[in-house]
């Protein structure tokens, strides 16, 4: 393929799957650099100005990119080495709104030529970090490109030392995906990284013992066999985390079939809504269609049997194949390892008081639990059958207390989300409601207002417009059957229709009401008054049947005015029959709200009264609780002070966090 100055432009794989949809706040520059043009590129970098090419290199876009950014990113070398020789290491180093720079997207993507051109001329890119302290490094770590890496451990073997803004390095994250390769050449050059902690005091061995790779949990036992025990700030070793883990990769599968499903239910919709029948009845190799398929994941999932999960999602063609989450199958077997090794220490105990059996069997992951059993690992409690410290005892209950205080603060917060989410859909919708129908009653009101301004000027009969045939007793312009009663009734009924709708208008026009409250009691009188105008321009045209039909045909004018009363009446005696219930029941509402002391809510939607209850629960089980802590802070004076100092102090904090919740609610 060639670029639009005709010649060939390298086409990177990357490049395949971009959009060349320009940005907002794009130069020409930009548009250049993301078509690939080099013709274009370098027209403009000779053809302008010194002071203003200067500002064109340092433009950045709606994103934050820069030309050199943009150029990267689509992975035009040509470009980018046509560029570089105009930007200075300020500029190239300018950051987008997502924290890269031109180096920093070249290694993401594992741009191995472009990143050399950067280097050539700016070697101090390599050392640029993003908004979390991100190098370069860490980045194609994380991705796995490991000849990036081995060129930016050859440019400065300390940016592995170099740690993100939660403290882990480039080994963690290469450990955590899994990337074997990048975990060696990051040891060969640094081997001390393999007891470097985060912030959670977990090294590159706890993130191996997440399941993705069993050969980097190896590595890392070569490398520094000491790290196989260390313990991160809850006091959880590897063995710990490898024991835990399955229940979280259980419930992460259950997670993706969710997703799955809506990706199925969505390909069903597609197919019904475009008639494809063949696509709605193709069966899988297990001859089931995809609604087979749907409604056996939602038995699945409502049964949480994860493991039955993997036999549902099939592939829907024989030459499809199923994707396992194999990161149980891996787990088991870094288990296995750890317990294998001779310096794993099998009694280990986390700050929670558990061991890895503990942690398998609280978690659910038997398999593990049974594993360990196996080895000789044992539960706590076994392990200390004797200590009756009444402080250690009382420091647990204590935890569990505070545990279920957390769990019922989050289960409120999340109620009172629920809450506030459909009252905001509530408020929305009545204001919604109340705009459509302000509009709309000052559509009808222009509507009355000109049928009744059009009415008083084209009565039957017409009026008297010549002056020399003018009747005795009439003026000129006057109605021929002025002096009729039903012309009087019409034109008073008429005229009062008339100005109520002019007076409708002019205050919907003019009076801009931001409040709902207010807004409402004016739609209110604005609806009544509409009423009137209905009901006196249906008179006055009644008035003037009677003028229509004559004499002869009175009766047609009775009939059409029985008729019209007849809907009239009804209507209106319909709606404020209804306005009147309505108030009625409001009033009642209000009398019950004020009566209830355990009601607070103020919806008037039923599932909104059941979220009320759920929080007045709430409160009474956080109630309990504090008695319960108020026992524990009385009964620790029975102890000795310098064993529950700090029991006590872990009570007071709980009973806080519980009153402040109380004031809340």
């Amino acid at each position: 393929m060639e670029s639009p100055n005709g010649q060939p432009s390298p086409m990177p794989r990357k490049k395949m799957t971009k959009q060349l949809t320009g940005k907002k706040d794009d130069t020409p520059l930009h548009s250049a650099a993301r078509a690939g043009n080099l013709g274009a590129v370098m027209e403009i970098l000779t053809g302008t100005g010194e002071e203003e090419l200067k500002e064109l290199l340092e433009k950045q876009n709606q994103s934050g990119e820069t030309a050199l950014y943009v150029a990267a990113e689509y992975g035009y070398v040509d470009v980018v080495r046509e560029m570089i020789k105009y930007y200075d290491l300020a500029d190239a180093g300018i950051k987008a709104r997502n924290g890269f720079d031109a180096f920093h997207v070249a290694a993401k993507q594992g741009d191995m030529e472009i990143l050399r051109v950067l280097m050539e001329a700016h070697p101090e890119l390599s050392m640029t970090v993003d908004l979390s302290n991100t190098t370069a490094l860490h980045t194609a770590a994380t991705k796995g490109h490991l000849e990036i890496v081995n060129l930016l451990l050859d440019a400065g073997s300390s940016l592995a030392t170099i740690a993100k803004s939660n403290g882990k390095t480039a080994l963690h994250s290469a450990a955590r995906n899994g990337h074997v390769e990048v975990v060696r050449a990051l040891l060969t050059m640094e081997p001390g990284m393999a007891t470097r902690t985060d912030k959670k005091g977990q090294t590159a061995f706890h993130m191996a013992a997440k399941g993705q790779n069993i050969e980097i949990v190896e590595e890392l036992i070569v490398a520094q066999p000491s790290s196989i025990n260390m313990a991160d700030t809850k006091g959880n070793t590897a063995l710990h985390i490898a024991a835990r883990k399955g229940r979280i990769q259980r419930r992460k599968l259950l997670h993706d079939a969710s997703y799955s499903s809506y990706y199925l239910l969505t390909l069903v919709f597609n197919a019904c809504k475009r008639d494809l029948v063949e696509f709605r009845t193709f069966n899988n190799i297990n001859w089931h269609t995809l609604l087979d398929t749907l409604q056996d994941m939602r038995l699945c999932l409502l049964q949480q049997n994860a493991s039955e999960l993997e036999t549902v999602i099939v592939p829907l063609t024989t030459r499809g194949k199923i994707r396992h989450n194999n990161n149980a199958v891996f787990l088991v077997q870094i288990v296995r390892l750890l317990l294998g090794h001779s310096g794993t220490d099998l009694k280990a105990v986390n700050r929670t008081d558990e061991t890895a059996l503990d942690t398998a069997e609280k978690t659910g992951h038997s398999e593990i639990a049974a594993i360990l059993q196996e080895h000789g690992v044992q539960s706590a409690k076994t392990m200390q059958p004797q200590d009756k410290n009444p402080a250690r005892e009382l420091k647990q209950t204590v935890s569990d207390i505070k545990h279920e205080v957390y769990y019922q603060l989050e289960h409120t917060r999340q109620t009172r989300r629920r809450v506030q989410g459909i009252a905001k859909r509530l408020n929305k919708m009545h204001a919604e409601g109340l705009n459509n129908a302000i509009n709309s009653t000052t559509v009808v009101a222009v509507l009355i207002a000109t049928v009744a301004f059009a009415a008083i000027f084209t009565v039957p009969g017409e009026y008297v417009d010549d002056p020399e045939e003018i009747p005795p007793g009439q003026s000129l312009g006057e109605a021929n059957i002025a002096p009729q009663a039903p012309f009087i009734i019409f034109f008073i009924f008429d005229s009062i229709a008339l100005f109520i709708s002019l007076a409708v208008v002019v205050v919907q026009t003019s009076v801009v009401v931001i409040e709902s409250k207010a807004k409402k009691q004016m739609m209110a009188i604005i609806n009544k008054l509409m009423w009137i105008a209905c009901a006196l321009i249906s008179v006055a045209f009644l008035a003037l049947s009677f003028i229509v039909v004559g004499e002869r045909e009175k009766w047609l004018a009775i009939g059409v005015t029985i008729i019209g009363a007849t809907i009239m009446v009804t209507t209106l005696g319909t709606m404020c029959y209804w306005v009147v219930k309505h108030r009625i029941e409001a009033s009642n509402m209000r009398s019950i709200r004020r009566s209830s002391l355990g009601s607070r809510s103020r919806s008037f939607s039923v599932s909104v009264v059941s979220d009320a209850e759920i929080l007045n629960n709430d409160y009474k089980k956080m109630c309990r609780d504090r008695q319960h802590i108020s026992k524990a802070v009385r009964s620790i004076t029975l102890a000795k002070p310098e064993e529950c100092k700090v029991v006590k102090e872990m009570l007071l904090e709980n009973q806080s966090q519980v009153e402040r919740q109380e004031c809340y609610l």
